[in-house]
Order: structure tokens, then sequence, then C-alpha cells
């Protein structure tokens, strides 16, 4: 996911508009991919592509809001700038509320808008590797078996082996067996640093429920309602 070069991509129905911020990117070496309406951007889009997404709000059909709306609810994690030749606070509100990184008026400065772009970009690599390093810790977790899990809710409590082995009517020996083959297979090294993944890992599973933390996902339904 990381090594997928980085796209700015510029959602605007206003050609002028479009077609000057697509020069200016490509002039300072970003990589750049330009539509017109919300729809054709659905329909083109790579759940996979990493960058950023630079979209003005108000277009016919799928406005910049309601498309950002929508790529949120599927789990679509690109940073977004909105712009805009009409703000309002009302819509202001709305955008931050979605997840906006920036709210950017029209006219705007042309190194202004760079500056702005490139901080999204730095916030997208960034969240994609805090979600490639959660997905390794995952892998971890989830290779542990039913045994070694009910072991490690009594060791990430603080229960001290014998009372473990009481809990589980096992041995000392046993509940030693398992916490080392748990320690192992969570690549940990001390009990501080079990505790510390194991808590990390609760708390990004907590943040994951919500829709703009999640994994990116197919969009095949964004685009069936036109309306």
């Amino acid at each position: 996911m990381l090594d997928v070069p980085a796209t700015v991509f510029v959602v605007d129905d206003d050609p002028d508009s479009r077609d000057s911020l697509v020069y200016l990117l490509t002039t300072v070496g970003l990589k750049a991919r330009a539509f017109s309406s919300a729809i054709e951007f659905l329909e083109a889009i790579d759940v996979h592509q990493t960058g950023c997404l630079v979209c003005d709000v108000r277009m016919p059909e799928i406005n910049g809001l309601e498309l950002f709306e929508r790529l949120t609810a599927a789990g679509f994690i690109l940073p977004v700038i909105f712009i805009t030749a009409f703000a309002d606070v009302p819509m202001a509100i709305r955008a931050f509320k979605s997840g906006a990184v920036e709210f950017v008026e029209k006219p705007f400065e042309a190194q202004t808008m760079l500056v702005r772009i490139r901080n999204a970009l730095q916030q997208d690599q960034r969240r994609r590797r805090e979600i490639a390093s959660w997905n390794e810790v995952e892998q971890r977790v989830a290779s542990l078996s039913d045994k070694e899990r009910e072991t490690l809710v009594f060791v990430r409590d603080g229960a001290p082996n014998k009372a473990i082995a009481t809990k589980l009517n096992l041995t000392e020996r046993a509940v030693e067996m398992r916490r080392a083959s748990l320690m192992k297979k969570l690549q940990v090294h001390s009990l501080a640093e079990l505790i510390r993944l194991v808590t990390e890992h609760e708390i990004n599973s907590e943040l994951r429920r919500t829709p703009f933390c999640q994994v990116p996902c197919p969009l095949q339904s964004l685009n069936s309602d036109r309306s």
C-alpha cells in the first residue's frame, strides 16, 4: 500500500480552475489526475491509491461534501481539501465534521495551496503507515490459540501465574509455557511490552469501528445513487 505513488486527485466541474490546479501541481513534480464530476471520480478511483483529494464543494448531481461523506462511510481514507468560491459558515462546519483537512476559498494563492496539499500528502502517508503497523499487530494477535487468548486476558489484567493457574485449573508450569508461547507469537520480550502492545491493539480496534478509520474497502455501491 505504501509503495503506490501518491496522486493528487482534483475534482472540479470548472474546467479553467481544474486545469489551472493540475498545471500547478505538475510544474512542481506532483502527480495529478483531474475529474470533472464526483461521478467520474467514483467510476475511476482505485481504493488502494495513495495521495489526497482536492474537491470543489459546489458541483452538479453529487456535490463535494456528499462525495466525501460517501467515501468516508465506505472507509476511504484520502485526506480532502475542499475548495469553493461561495463559502459559508455552515458549509465549512459540515466539511470539517466530515473530516476535511482544509477548506479553501477561491481564488487561492498557488504557494498556499501547494503547502496545504503537501501537508495532506504527508498526513496520508502517516495514516497508511499506522494502518500497516496495526495490520501487522492484528496478524500476530490472530495467530494466538484460544487457550493463549484466554491466558492473555489474565496476564493483561496483571494476574500472577499462580492465580491464573487456579482460575484455569492448570499447573503454574503450564501457565508459564502459555505465556512464553503467546509472547513469542506477539514478538514481545517483556511484560511491559506485552501490556503496551495489547493496550494499543484494543484502542486501535475501537477506533477502527468508526468509518473514517477503517481500511479502504470497495466503492462498488458509491456511485449507484446519482440523484
